[in-house]
């Protein structure tokens, strides 16, 4: 039986660490979205819990000051948008809505003593 002479290049060859895009992911942009050259020199952006995406977080104070009373509209809100058909205004509506409660969830637990979160 002759001997298989293929080889697999990603077990033969150590491969040098690949930076943003440079895997076929994102199309080859960094975290600023800028593509091509511009992407290699500009180094992507850290990521910060109280800025995702770039957008800083409200914390909606007008929400129940209470973990136990936030914890019941996240259930309302939750089966409202399990119910609502994807990607209708209504599902909408309650993803944005779980979103903010899940703020205020966070502050509150933070603002806790001892923090919770």
């Amino acid at each position: 039986m002759a001997k298989d002479t293929k080889r697999v290049k990603d077990r033969d060859e150590p491969q040098a660490a690949k930076g943003p895009g440079e895997r076929g992911t994102a199309g080859g942009q960094n975290a600023a979205g800028q593509a091509g050259a511009a992407a290699q020199d500009t180094a992507p952006a850290e990521h910060h819990a109280s800025q995702a995406h770039g957008r800083p977080t409200q914390v909606d104070t007008s929400l129940p000051a209470t973990r136990a009373e936030l914890m019941d509209l996240h259930r309302e809100a939750r089966a409202r948008r399990n119910s609502a058909a994807l990607g209708s205004q209504a599902f909408r509506a309650a993803v944005m809505d779980l979103e903010r409660i899940e703020v205020r969830i966070a502050a509150v637990d933070r603002d806790a003593d001892p923090p919770l979160g």
